[in-house]
Order: structure tokens, then sequence, then C-alpha cells
């Protein structure tokens, strides 16, 4: 009984959760970490007097070995476990995930070094292939597994039995050697699974029987060993995306429609039988025969009609700071490593936001590549501002949820803390109204600061918070259909590379919306006459006709420490490559 009260007195975080009630925990590995080895490796015993609970978060401990026995049975209504970078091994989340976790929909184990994994699901198998098809699944609700950053080599056909319903399998930066390999069963498996992520491996070989993914949208498998594809992966009915770069393909020309992440032309090249195998030499013959074309016509006077015909391409200039006699510059406070580390920013000029629904179609794309590239803001956020309205130099800082004020967007100004409690209650009205669990808007982006002692935010000159990732960014900067510079930010806590692939993606959807704009001239909202509702490229001879005549200039921005070192500089020489086939940079 002492030491049970001593284990409790030594868990504050576990009586004030266990007091209030509480259905979220978050607790932070650094600041537990003792806690966890005094206690033998294990999470602590009060945990199972928490059966509220929905979401629990322990990450980055490298002390937390073990479970414990009895977590799945004590923690019935558990939805959302992330377990990330911690030491937990197969032995060690065996008794904790033993047993039915019923409720379960998101399992983050990434980072843990895991070289297999537990029976629990679907790794070494501790009973015969009947008996196991027999048991009930272990995580029948389990939609999204995060498996990213341990020592895989292989998965077993168990995964599909006991996570019947996954919709989102993350395997990057194991060290698995084919896909789908012995992921699937002989039965039918996984009919929702729509994102499968197993880039950084040594996957030498991808199976045909990837086409027996019915619902699969989403396929990477960057940074492998693939020497081709096969012919099946055209036969994936619903697949959209996919990522094979950083392959060595023995077809040259598939390999640039890869780099180029051009998916469509990859299913339609090994629909038509191109594998790399014979067609190969003759699609480079074919593409040499028209460069030589190409090449003659310039020859022959015509190259001015290709001039222009690349002028209408989508570009973007990048003007290097040194050329830039006002450069805008962001400085990092250390206060955000615990809290949001990565920052990326930029200014793009030249974007046209007046005539008809360009606007719209803006912030649409916006919020697609939040629930895409940025995976619902858990793996970045994007924010964006009209860099008319953005006093700098700017200020990446953390400050309390009860010190911190922005105005948000369509808000009146208020406290971080608060403006988190409305929105809470705003969702708990939501789910009350339509009567089920998801809810919409910025309501599904809470608990990403859940146990967070401090909030990340972008302050300007005048001291003015203008973004609060990843919840909402200012009314004061808020983007205006006579907007036409912009300052782009983009933030993560979990790598730098991260931002910067969205940070790419997103100057690409916006030279892309730009080029629609212009090519489909639709009624502008205010007077032709108002100068500032037209933007650079676009001209402003209404006799003309609308063409694109200069690109889009991307201003370098500078991210430096607190003593003015160099922390990013974006975009670099190496940047924007990963859509550079689809994007003319001028450097």
């Amino acid at each position: 009984s002492t030491a049970r009260l001593g284990m409790e007195a030594a868990w504050p975080e576990l009586e004030a959760a266990a007091r209030e009630r509480r259905r979220e925990l978050c607790l932070p590995g650094a600041a537990v970490s003792e806690r966890v080895a005094a206690g033998g490796g294990r999470l602590p015993a009060a945990l199972l007097g928490l059966p509220l609970l929905q979401s629990l978060e322990l990450s980055g401990c490298a002390a937390l070995r073990e479970l414990g026995p009895g977590l799945a049975a004590a923690l019935p209504a558990l939805h959302t476990l992330v377990l990330r970078c911690n030491a937990l091994g197969p032995a060690g989340l065996g008794p904790g995930l033993g047993g039915q976790l019923p409720a379960l929909r998101l399992l983050d184990l990434s980072g843990n070094g895991l070289e297999e994994l537990p029976a629990e699901l679907g790794g070494a198998e501790g009973c015969g292939e009947q008996q196991q098809q027999q048991q009930p699944a272990a995580f029948p609700q389990l939609r999204s597994l995060n498996l990213s950053g341990n020592r895989l080599r292989e998965l077993g056909p168990g995964l599909a039995r006991a996570a019947p319903q996954l919709q989102a399998l993350l395997l990057s930066g194991n060290r698995l050697r084919a896909l789908p390999g012995r992921l699937l069963p002989p039965a039918a498996a996984f009919p929702l699974l729509s994102r499968l992520e197993a880039a950084d491996n040594e996957v030498e070989e991808l199976g045909a029987d990837i086409a027996a993914l019915p619902a699969l949208k989403s396929l990477d498998l960057a940074n492998n060993r693939l020497t081709e594809l096969p012919a099946a992966l055209a036969d994936c009915p619903r697949l959209k995306e996919a990522n094979f770069r950083g392959n060595q393909l023995r077809d040259k020309r598939l390999e640039k429609m890869v780099n180029g992440c051009q998916t469509k032309a990859i299913l339609e090249y090994l629909r038509a039988g191109g594998r790399g195998k014979g067609k190969g030499e003759n699609a480079r013959e074919e593409a040499r025969k028209k460069k030589r074309e190409k090449q003659q016509k310039k020859d022959g006077g015509e190259g001015e009609q290709d001039e222009l015909e690349a002028i209408s391409k989508l570009l973007v200039k990048v003007l290097h700071v040194s050329e830039n006699p006002t450069p805008l510059v962001v400085k990092v406070s250390p206060g955000v490593r615990d809290v949001r580390p990565f920052i990326v920013c930029c200014v793009l000029k030249g974007v046209n936001l007046n005539p008809g629904n360009a606007l719209k179609r803006f912030l649409t794309a916006q919020t697609k590549l939040h629930e895409d590239i940025c995976e619902k803001r858990t793996a970045a956020t994007i924010a964006t501002h009209d860099l008319q309205l953005v006093k700098g130099p700017l200020t990446y800082d953390v400050q309390p949820p009860g010190e911190l004020k922005i105005t948000p967007l369509g808000r009146k100004e208020i406290k971080a803390k608060d403006l988190l409690r409305q929105l809470q209650l705003e969702a708990e009205e939501q789910r009350k109204q339509k009567k089920r669990q998801n809810v919409s808007g910025l309501h599904k982006y809470l608990q990403l600061l859940d146990g967070k002692d401090n909030y990340p935010c972008l302050v300007d000159a005048e001291g003015v918070v203008i973004s609060f990732p990843p919840i909402t960014n200012s009314e004061k900067t808020k983007i205006r259909k006579t907007t036409h510079d912009l300052f782009l930010e983009v933030t993560s806590d979990t790598s730098l590379q991260i931002c910067k692939d969205v940070m790419d993606t997103l100057i690409l959807k916006i030279a892309e919306l730009n080029k629609f704009t212009l090519e489909n001239k639709e009624e502008g909202s205010g007077s032709d006459n108002e100068p500032d509702a037209l933007c650079g490229p676009v001209n402003v001879n209404p006799g003309q006709n609308t063409q694109q005549s200069f690109p889009l200039v991307v201003e370098q921005v500078r991210v430096v420490d607190t003593d003015g070192n160099l922390k990013v500089l974006y975009p670099s020489k190496t940047d924007l490559t990963t859509v550079s086939s689809l994007l003319t940079v001028i450097r």
C-alpha cells in the first residue's frame, strides 16, 4: 500500500487526469524518462486506473522498453495511442497490446527500432494458421498504423487479420526487401487500405499482387532498390499518387516520368506494356528524334515559337537574398525546439486571386494539401499571409497558452487557451448535432497541442501574433482577392525536409492555379481599373490576349537563430527539384 501511494505521488500528471476525468493525456518523454526508468522501463501502473482515456501519447522516452500488462483491458475507450521514438521491442509491446483494443483507430509505433512485430500485430505467430483465422481481430477499428523508422525486414499476413479496416500503413525507414511480400494473405485483405508508404527501405521487388489492394490511392516507394515496376501497377483502380523517386530504374523514359511524379503517365506507360524490357530502347530513340526535330525547327528560324511556348509553361524566378534590398528574416527562439522546431518560409510575388473564384480555389487547394501531403496537419502545417500586411522582421517563438493572444481568422482577439476551449466546446456541439464522432474545420487539429506547456507562434515586428500553428493564422494578415504578394510559412514537429517538400508542392500548386486563372478569363470582382486587383503576370490591357509574360517570383527568406546564425535558407539551390519536371525554375 505504501509503495502504491509512492507510485501515485511520483505521477502527478496521472492524479490530475483521474481527478479531472480527462480523455486525453500526453506525457513528454524527456520529462518522465527518469520515472519510467525507476519503474522498470514500463508505463506506470496508475495508467490502468484511467478507463475514460481516449488518447494517450508518450514519445521520445529512451527509458520506455515495455508497456506493462493489462493496458488493452484497462483502456477500452482508447482510440489514439502514440508511442513514437521510445525503446519498445516486440516483447515489450505484447503484454500491453494483448487482448482487444476495440476502439483504437490510430497506433503510432514509429522510431522504436522494432526488428519484428509482436504477435498481436501479426508478427511471430504463436498459434496455427487455422486457429489464428478463427480469432477475432485484435484491432477491429484501426485505421492508421505508423511503423516508420524501425528495423522491420518483413511483414506477415497476420497484420491483415489483426487490423482488417486499416486505411493508412506507414513503413518508411525500415529494412523491407519486398512489397507486398507476405503482407497479403491468400484471402482478400485490406479492402480499405488507401495509403501505403515504404520509402527509404531496401525494396528490390514490387510484386504484381499490389493490384490486390482495391482502395489504394497513394503509394510511396521512394529511395529503394527497384529496377523495374510491374505492369500490374496499372491495374490499381484508384491509384492517384505514386512516388518512386530515388530508384535506379532500367527504363530511363520511365525513370524520367518517375522523377516528375507523373503518376498518370507512369500508369499509362505500364498499361501499354513499357517496363524497361525492349520497349525502353524504342522510347529513347523516339525522344532523341523529337529532340532533333526541335533543334531543326530552331535552326530554321522557328525558335521564336518555341520560346513563346516555353513562356506559357509554369515558371517561377528565384530572387536571391543578396539581390533583394529588403529581404525578410525570421528569427527562431530556442524554446521552439521542444514544441515545433522546424520552419521554412519564403515570399511569392505575382499571384492573381482577383478574378472569379480564384481566391476560393486557392483556399480549397490549401485545405487539400493539409489533408494530403501534410497528413491532416500532423506532419506539417501551411500558413499563407498577405505580404503587404506582414511587418518584419519576424520571430518564431513559443508562449504559454494563457499569454499567447491572437485574432484568429473570422474571430475576435482571444487567448490561445480560451480559443482551444472554445473550439473544443464547438466540436462537442458539432458532434451532438451531427450525431457522429468526426468533426470538421479547425476542431480536427486540437489534439495536436495536447500536453504542450507552450504553444508555437510567429510574431511580427509590432509584437502581434500572425500565426498559431497548427491551429490558425491571424485576421491581421488575411489573404483577400486584392492580395498579389504572399508570405508563405510551413512548420513541422517532424523534420525540416518535410517542411521543404510541402513548400515545394505549395509553390507548384499556386503556380498551377495562377496559370489556370490566366487561361480562363473569369470576370473579376472589382473594377478593371484597380491596379492592385491585378498582379505581375497579368496583362492589364483588356484588348490583348491574357497571357503569362512574367514568371512568379520566389524571394528567398532566411531563418536564423537568436545570434543571427543561418539555420535555413529557402529556396536554396537544391530546393524545388522535386517539382522541377512540372515547374521551370529560373535561378
